[in-house]
């Protein structure tokens, strides 16, 4: 990277790099960052030029510091727009397809760098579309997002609804990934979802499976009469046959048959209900992501070597979630399912963001001797008496024990 000494005014000469990158369509992004104007909350904004209805736009996202807002401008306003923005920031990264440069200033100097790139085998697409850098598994379009009011009219994204839309895409994504490697693809695929609210991710699910050629069959269960009604009635808006909802939980809700199941928000032990029924019915993929743990914490017991550790209530209540979800990765594990715990998306009402991913392995046929020798040394090391999922697998659930909930 070598230092720019061309111009008495680097900025004014970033914009004219800028406005050429535009002009000559070799512009990429545009990155405006540490924001000290008068946008309270403001951090910084991206810019890209995206295809709109079949016309070429400058698309910014303005990051604040609770949401992102998106607006488009003309790209005969580009230049404007940018220079009135750039002079309230204190770092500029412009991208383009033969050179980046970056501009840092501070209130004595402006300094602008450059780094010209290796020239290019093959030239790019000259417009980008909404996606180009990132892939989405969910089409913005779909008309589910809509009734589900995550996208406006027009199919724009509304801002406060922006997390969520990549949460959805996240999770679909994982899913894909992992249903790849069941080969049920000539099969229906049978999937509940407990615990489905609003149906967020119920309804992308179906959707993403019906448009790869997919016979899905997904049902959400929800507790709230309210909720399901309403996701019934969008699913019927949205013309998903093969989606119902139905009122209820983990313990009132009985498939027949089950491929997958998903538990996102299953507080407590309704999270080892919910693996329970997975791997009594021989779900082929379990993704459940746990929101709070209270059973292990009143039994842990410290052991000496970590007692100047775990005196402190915060690590303890650590060591309770990790030990909690430990052992319920090992006992899928131990019956038959390759397990990965892993961090996801925050969901709206929890900031944990742990998940546990399992699919079941062709060559099971009975339970891990050494896996299940290896919870057993965890439990004697913490002085743990009970764990809800490893009771409910050797039918030693007392119903006289009701489950917590958040």
């Amino acid at each position: 990277m070598s230092q720019l000494a061309t111009s008495p005014n680097p900025e004014q000469q970033f914009l004219d790099a800028f406005q050429q990158a535009i002009e000559t369509q070799r512009f990429e992004r545009l990155i405006l960052s540490q924001y000290k104007g008068e946008l309270e909350q403001l951090e910084k904004m991206t810019f890209r030029v995206i295809s709109l209805q079949n016309e070429a736009v400058l698309n910014c996202v303005y990051r604040y510091k609770t949401q992102d807002v998106t607006k488009n401008y003309p790209l005969s306003e580009a230049v404007a727009q940018v220079s009135a923005l750039l002079g309230c920031c204190k770092q500029a990264n412009l991208l383009t397809r033969d050179k980046d440069l970056q501009l840092k200033k501070n209130k004595k100097i402006a300094i602008l760098m450059v780094n010209k790139k290796k020239a290019e085998v093959a030239p790019a697409t000259v417009t980008q579309g909404h996606d180009r850098s990132k892939q989405r598994y969910v089409e913005q379009d779909s008309p589910f997002l809509q009734h589900l009011s995550i996208t406006d009219q027009h199919g724009q994204i509304i801002p406060s609804m922006a997390r969520k839309w990549k949460q959805i895409n996240k999770f679909v994504e994982i899913f894909s990934g992992a249903v790849e490697q069941l080969n049920t693809q000539d099969q229906p695929l049978h999937i509940v979802d407990f615990g489905s609210g609003k149906g967020y991710l119920t309804f992308a699910l179906y959707d993403y499976l019906a448009k790869h050629q997919q016979t899905p069959y997904v049902t959400g269960v929800e507790l709230n009469p309210k909720m399901v009604a309403f996701c019934q009635q969008v699913a019927q808006d949205s013309g998903f046959q093969q989606l119902d909802f139905f009122q209820g939980d983990v313990r009132t809700y009985a498939p027949e048959q089950l491929d997958v199941m998903i538990a996102l928000h299953a507080c407590d032990v309704a999270t080892d209900f919910a693996i329970h029924t997975g791997i009594r019915l021989n779900a082929q993929m379990i993704m459940c992501a746990p929101c709070c743990h209270k059973e292990l914490r009143p039994q842990l017991q410290s052991p000496s070597v970590l007692q100047p550790m775990l005196q402190f209530g915060i690590h303890a209540g650590q060591q309770a979630e990790m030990l909690t979800d430990t052992i319920r990765a090992l006992l899928l594990k131990a019956y038959g399912y390759d397990t990965k715990v892993f961090e996801f998306v925050s969901l709206e009402h929890t900031s944990k963001n742990k998940m546990i991913l399992a699919t079941k392995r062709k060559d099971y046929t009975a339970p891990d001797a050494a896996v299940l020798a290896q919870i057993q040394a965890l439990k004697e090391l913490y002085g743990i008496q009970k764990h809800s999922l490893e009771l409910l697998l050797n039918d030693q659930w007392d119903q006289q024990d009701i489950g917590r909930k958040c």
